[in-house]
């Protein structure tokens, strides 16, 4: 087996036909899955959402269970230099999920895997396919039970396994923590090709060493995931702001009531033009096709970028309508937002979480969904985030960006620090998203000096001795590796790369650590 896998790696079998490679290959790995030949730069397992890579391996491989996936990676720890990626939906930015001649496991393959378990204390989990694809998940969730994680990201087409292995933050996370926080069991398959069920107290290591760990410890292959009770409907509402320091001051107001009666259940916010481009400038903030956004209605005060919370209401169809207006106008309560710029919109628990389902489809079909995505996330501190506004949202990005500009605040608190996630010091931090929908060149600035612009933004941020961190990080040398950890987080993700992967097998698109040859 390890001689026929070689003679690929090494291109001595020339006259093999690619028919002939996936038979034999097939055979050799007696996995109950598929194994199937990647065709050059446009094959599903060569790119990925980003747009701006495209690295062929030799096989992408669709895994039925964690056997196979044990399988695959036991055999490429038998070989000289082969790597194994795991790729969920393919939406990493920066090549995260290749392989380079390696192996590509197609997780979205595993056997579907739902269980609703309702422990002794009373509460309830959902064991759930590290492949299954969030959006799954919430319909199966509220369908089946009324139930439903507490914990979300903004897009739901991605994998279960994909978020947990970086963090998962969208608007419940000021309350709940990132999805990270809210596991408490994995199945993991080790670098070694050996499977794992680990949680807080069994295989501690290895299971915070997966939660946010990029893939570098393990590939998951299970989780199971907290559940709550999931309300009926939810009340939408987007608040302008013309100045970031009463954006900011209301955001923390927000995201520090911590009392479920006495805060929104959902809360984020944004940046966007004081223009007219429906991409990020005032007509991206309406709710419904029937609300505009009226500039009058601005100060004359008001600047070239403007704000927006964001925030989320949940009730029940049996609420009383008069009820629910009373608790989200108590909320609203001195909040210093434009008062005749607010937008609302009452939708389905359902509706509200698949939201941006309708934004990937209009993206579709204006031909901007496949089009480069050169994306930035940072978190970054509190004590900087003012400052952060000033050069790099009102200077650098004050044309805009294609696409969200996402700016809100954070808990340190929430996030278990054990995790391998890499968080700003303060218990405040701003999780900062630069979404961006390049337009076809050439009537859009190249993907190639976007990139130039972020490099231009983590630049200046390191140069004022920021506080921050990336977020879906991606560096290319080690020593940036080290300096985004830190040098007591680094030297534990060395050891648990040692101790779970020495080979360094796994997820080799990060660019962490190298392939270690095989004696």
């Amino acid at each position: 087996m390890i001689a026929y896998l070689e003679c690929f790696v090494h291109e001595n079998d020339t006259e093999s036909r690619p028919d002939d490679d996936v038979s034999s290959l097939s055979k050799a790995l007696d996995l109950q899955g598929s194994i199937h030949d990647c065709e050059g730069p446009t094959d599903e397992a060569s790119r990925d959402f980003g747009g701006m890579n495209s690295l062929a391996p030799l096989f992408f491989i669709r895994p039925s269970n964690a056997d196979d996936v044990a399988r695959v990676v036991k055999e490429a720890a038998r070989s000289s230099n082969l790597t194994v990626a795991a790729r969920g939906n393919g939406h990493s930015i920066n090549g995260q999920a290749m392989a380079d001649r390696g192996l590509v496991l197609d997780m979205r393959s595993l056997d579907d895997h739902f269980r609703v378990v309702r422990a002794n204390n009373g509460s309830v989990y959902a064991d759930v396919s590290g492949g299954a694809l969030w959006e799954h998940v919430l319909k199966r969730c509220v369908s089946e039970y009324g139930m439903a994680p507490r914990s979300w990201t903004d897009y739901l087409s991605l994998t279960v396994g994909g978020t947990l292995s970086n963090a998962g933050v969208s608007g419940q996370a000021f309350r709940y923590g990132p999805q990270t926080s809210n596991v408490t069991e994995l199945q993991v398959v080790t670098g070694k090709g050996e499977i794992f069920n680990c949680s807080e107290t069994e295989n501690s290591e290895l299971f915070f060493g997966a939660l946010g760990g990029l893939g570098q410890f393990g590939i998951i292959t299970r989780a199971r995931v907290l559940l709550q009770p999931a309300p009926d409907m939810v009340r939408w509402i987007r608040l302008v702001y013309t100045e970031f320091e009463d954006f900011t001051r209301d955001a923390e107001l927000l995201v520090t009531r911590q009392d479920e009666d006495d805060s929104f259940d959902y809360v984020e916010g944004f940046a966007f033009v004081n223009s007219d481009n429906p991409a990020d400038g005032r007509p991206s903030v309406p709710l419904d096709p029937d609300q505009v956004f009226d500039p009058t209605h601005l100060p004359r005060t008001a600047g070239s970028m403007l704000y927006c919370l964001e925030l989320a209401r949940h009730y029940r169809n049996s609420d009383d309508p008069s009820i629910v207006d009373m608790g989200v106008n108590r909320l609203l309560g001195g909040l210093g937002f434009v008062e005749r710029l607010k937008f609302q919109v009452d939708l389905s628990y359902l509706e509200f979480l698949l939201r941006v389902k309708r934004a990937e489809e209009h993206a579709k079909a204006n031909g901007i969904w496949d089009a480069p995505h050169p994306w930035l996330n940072l978190f970054v501190s509190k004590s900087d985030i003012a400052d952060f506004d000033r050069t790099v949202i009102k200077k650098i990005l004050k044309d805009g960006i294609g696409g969200p500009m996402l700016v809100y605040p954070l808990l340190r608190s929430k996030w278990d620090t054990r995790t391998s996630v890499a968080l700003p010091e303060s218990e405040i931090f701003y999780i900062v998203a630069l979404l961006r929908f390049t337009p076809p060149y050439p009537t859009g600035p190249s993907f190639e000096n976007l990139v130039a612009q972020n490099k231009e933004i983590i630049q200046y941020c390191t140069k004022k001795g920021f506080d921050f961190k990336l977020y879906l990080p991606h560096y290319r040398s080690q020593d940036d590796w080290k300096r985004h950890f830190g040098n007591d987080r680094w030297s534990r993700f060395v050891e648990r790369k040692t101790c779970f992967d020495p080979m360094a097998i796994l997820a080799p698109g990060q660019k962490i650590f190298p392939r270690v040859s095989q004696p």
